[in-house]
C-alpha cells in the first residue's frame, strides 16, 4: 500500500505542477520553501551533538497552539534542541518570529527523498504533531528511524471523520506508528478510537489554545486605539477570519444598517486568507463602503467606515479592541474558527451556526451563556442589541473569559505525558545501572 500511495501522490504532484507554479507566479504562495518542501535541509538545521524534538504545527492556528508548549519544553528539557516545522507561510512566518528563525522550517512532501533527508539530519528523539496530520510515509520512516511520536491537542471534525472512516482498511495501520495521541476532550479520545487508534495510547489533556497568553501588542494597537478615541469611533466591530464573499457581504450589510443609527462606528474586517485580501477590498469598493487597508493606513480618520486588517499575525491583539467581536467562517457552511483569542481578552463573541469544527468549544461556551450564535436573518438584531445593551456586552465578555480559564492546564499534562514518553524505560535503566 505505501508502495500504491507514494505513486499516486507522486503523479499527483506532477500532474498538479502548473498549478503550483501559478500559485507561486501569481499569489507568492509555496515558492519560499518549495526547496525545502523537497528535502533540501537548510544549513540552520544541520547535525547537532543536542537531541532534538521535532513538532510540526501546519499553520497559524497550530503555530499559536504550541507556543506555549514549546516554551515549557525549553524549560523542563534544556538539554533538547526543538525545532519547528510549518506547512504554510503564514504559519512560518508566525513561527520564525515565536521560535526563531534558526528553529524552523518547511515540512517536507510525503515521499520518502523528501523526508529521509530531514531524519537524517536532526535525527529526533521525539516527534510532535499538532492536532491530526496522519502522513503515511512520514509516520512510517520516522518510526523506523528510531523517534517516539505524539499527536498532541488531537482533534477529530466531523469532516475529517468521515474521510479517515472511508480509509479504515489502511489508516489503522497508518497509525499504529504513532506512540501517544493527547486529545482535547473525550469525545476526540472516541472519535481517534473509532478510527483505529489503540485505546492504551489515547489520553485527553485539553486543548492547548486555552493555555495561551497574550503577547506584546503590535504598535499599530496604541495608533488604533489613540485613533478611535480622538474621532469618537463606537462602537468597534472586529469581524475576523471571515471565510468568502456571501459572509463578508452579509457581515457588511449588517454593518451598514448599524450606522444608520450609530454613524461612527467602525468595522475592523479579517479575512481569514491573504489570497482574498484584494478581492475583499473589491467588494468593499463596489457596496460603496468608505474603507481603508490596514496595510496602507497612515492614522486617518476610521470613524463610520472599515479597516480592512490585511496584515498577518495582528488580529489576535486587534480583537482586544473591540466591543463586539464575530469569529468567521460560521455564517456559511465552513465549519467556523476558533473563538479563544476574543474570548481571551474578554470581549463579546458572536458566530454564526456553522460550527461544526469547534464543536465542543462552542458548545461549553454556550452552555455558560458566554457567546450568541446567530444565523444569517438574527445577525443584524443580535449585534443592535448588544451594541445597545452595555452592560449585557460587558457580562457578555466576562463571562467568555471566565470560561476560558476555567479550562487551563492543557500544556502542563502534555509536557508530563511527553516527559514520561522521553524518560527511559525501567528495564533499560536497570541495564545501564548494571553495566
Amino acid at each position: 500500500m505505501y508502495v500504491l500511495y507514494s505513486t499516486l501522490l507522486g503523479a499527483a504532484l506532477i500532474l498538479s505542477l502548473p498549478y503550483w507554479i501559478y500559485q507561486m507566479l501569481r499569489h507568492g504562495k509555496y515558492g519560499p520553501g518549495f526547496l525545502q518542501r523537497l528535502g533540501r535541509v537548510p544549513l540552520h538545521l544541520s547535525h547537532t551533538a543536542e537531541p532534538t524534538i521535532w513538532i510540526h504545527a501546519v499553520s497559524v492556528g497550530e503555530v499559536l497552539a504550541v507556543s506555549g508548549l514549546v516554551d515549557q519544553l525549553r524549560v523542563r528539557l534544556p538539554g533538547f534542541r526543538i525545532v519547528v516545522s510549518t506547512t504554510t507561510d503564514t504559519g512560518q512566518k508566525l513561527a520564525r518570529d515565536r521560535f526563531g528563525a534558526k528553529n524552523v522550517f518547511y515540512f517536507p512532501i510525503d515521499l520518502s527523498f523528501a523526508i529521509r533527508p530531514y531524519l537524517d539530519a536532526l535525527r529526533p528523539q521525539l516527534i510532535v504533531i499538532a492536532e491530526t496530520e496522519f502522513w503515511p510515509n512520514f509516520l512510517r520512516l520516522a518510526k523506523r528511524a528510531g523517534a517516539r511520536i505524539v499527536v498532541v491537542n488531537a482533534r477529530i471534525s466531523d469532516r475529517s471523520r468521515r474521510g479517515y472512516r472511508r480509509l479504515h482498511w489502511w489508516l489503522p495501520k497508518v497509525i499504529q506508528n504513532v506512540d501517544l495521541f493527547l486529545a482535547q476532550t473525550q469525545e476526540d479520545s472516541r472519535r481517534l478510537i473509532d478510527i483505529g487508534a489503540p485505546g492504551s495510547r489515547v489520553a485527553v489533556t485539553g486543548n492547548l489554545k486555552f493555555d495561551l497568553q497574550l503577547t506584546q501588542p503590535p504598535p499599530v494597537m496604541a495608533n488604533l486605539r489613540d485613533s478611535f478615541r480622538a474621532t469618537g469611533a463606537s462602537p468597534i466591530l472586529v469581524f475576523g477570519s471571515t471565510a468568502d464573499d456571501e459572509e463578508e457581504r452579509m457581515l457588511l450589510q449588517a454593518f451598514q444598517s448599524i450606522l444608520a443609527s450609530h454613524p461612527h462606528a467602525t468595522m475592523i474586517l479579517a479575512p481569514r486568507h491573504p489570497e482574498r485580501f484584494a478581492a475583499v477590498a473589491a467588494l468593499l469598493e463596489s457596496l460603496g463602503i468608505h474603507f481603508l487597508r490596514r496595510s496602507l493606513w497612515g492614522g486617518e480618520p476610521l470613524a463610520g467606515g472599515v479597516l480592512l486588517l490585511d496584515t498577518i499575525g495582528e488580529l489576535s491583539a486587534i480583537y482586544g479592541l473591540a466591543d463586539i467581536a464575530f469569529v468567521g467562517g460560521s455564517l456559511v457552511p465552513k465549519g467556523g474558527h476558533n473563538i479563544i483569542e476574543p474570548a481571551r481578552h474578554g470581549v463579546a463573541i458572536v458566530v454564526g451556526n456553522h460550527t461544526e469544527n469547534f464543536r465542543d468549544i462552542i458548545g461549553l461556551f454556550q452552555s455558560r451563556d458566554a457567546l450568541r450564535v446567530v444565523g444569517p436573518a438574527e445577525l443584524p438584531l443580535v449585534l443592535m442589541e448588544l451594541i445597545s445593551n452595555e452592560a449585557e456586552r460587558r457580562a457578555l465578555g466576562q463571562r467568555a473569559a471566565e470560561t476560558l480559564r476555567s479550562q487551563s492546564g492543557a500544556s502542563e499534562k502534555t509536557v508530563a505525558a511527553l516527559e514520561n514518553l522521553l524518560a527511559p524505560a525501567p528495564a533499560a535503566i536497570a541495564a545501564s545501572q548494571k553495566a
